[in-house]
Parts: C-alpha cells; structure tokens; sequence
C-alpha cells in the first residue's frame, strides 16, 4: 500500500500557532485547496485522535471513503463509528496497512499529527510526504513529528509556489 503523509507547516517548522491546534485559521486557501482536492480523490484517509478532534466538524461520512482514527481508546467512540465509513482503532500502524491492504486498498493518505506521522514513520511505512510551507513564523508549536526519535532521509520530488505570498507546496518521496 502507498502511504501519503500530508502536513501543513510555517516556516519555523510549526503544525500548530503555539497551543492552537486550528490550522484553518492561518492556512492558506491554496493548501485548503491542495489538501481538500486530495481528501475527494482518496478514499481511506487515517489520522489520530487529537486531529480527529480539531477536524470533526469538517468531516463529511461518505459511502465510498474509509476514516480511521487511531486512539488509545477506540471503544469510547463506538457511538460515533459508522462501520466503513468512519472506524476508531488501536492497532499498530504496521497491523493496520497489513488489514486494509487484504481488505484491497492500494493508497492511504495520513492527515494526523506529529504523533501519528511518527509511529508511521519509525514503522518504515511512509513513501511521499506533501509539505505546505506557508510563509509565517511561529516560534512555538506542534511540529511534523513528535515522540519519535529518527533519521529519515527524503529525495524532493518537486517544488511548486501556490501564492503571491510565497505558500511552498512540496513533494518528497521517502528513501527507504
């Protein structure tokens, strides 16, 4: 299975504006485009629990797209399961594309956080990362990857300006 992850950063390499987990509200509408043209042409999209959380009012449950949220606790959320469609897991990230790709997916987009890109990550399991860069500092903050210690190592694929104001929509492909 391919595995995209999909992260949105400042400059400084922040996810979040210090506490502030709401990216919508200093994202460009160029990412907010990029990454909402991804969501429609993908249909098995994996994230944590905290960007779960954040997003749930934007996600819409659709027949043909598979969400899966990876939480400590998949049983608090049996109430909002909706089998197919929006699923709460505690697997390994490893057990999970072992399942889903019996189940016959071939791509999965990873929208979590630093916590998630990071089990995936450490698990060898990701093979192209899409990096907005939009132009704004921070200092404190989320970043790409949190709780892991790695070494990674990437190849840019391509480099795109999305913006006058110098938004960076960049494309990696990992080295395994």
């Amino acid at each position: 299975m391919k595995v995209t992850m999909v992260m949105l950063s400042s400059v400084d390499g922040r996810t979040t504006q210090g506490n502030n987990t709401n990216i919508y509200t200093w994202s460009s509408k160029e990412d907010k485009q990029f990454f909402f043209s991804l969501i429609k042409k993908n249909n098995l999209i994996v994230m944590g629990r905290a960007t779960y959380d954040v997003a749930r009012s934007a996600i819409k449950i659709e027949k043909s797209k598979l969400r899966i949220i990876f939480t400590r606790s998949p049983k608090k959320y049996i109430n909002q399961t909706v089998k197919g469609q929006l699923e709460f897991s505690n697997e390994s990230p490893k057990e999970l594309v072992k399942r889903l790709s019996i189940l016959g997916y071939k791509k999965m987009l990873l929208v979590g956080g630093g916590t998630i890109n990071g089990l995936f990550l450490k698990q060898n399991l990701v093979d192209e990362l899409c990096l907005t860069i939009e132009p704004i500092i921070f200092g404190a903050g989320k970043s790409i990857v949190e709780k892991q210690s790695l070494k990674t190592s990437l190849k840019l694929v391509s480099v795109k300006k999305i913006n006058k104001t110098g938004t960076l929509l960049l494309k990696y492909k990992i080295n395994k």
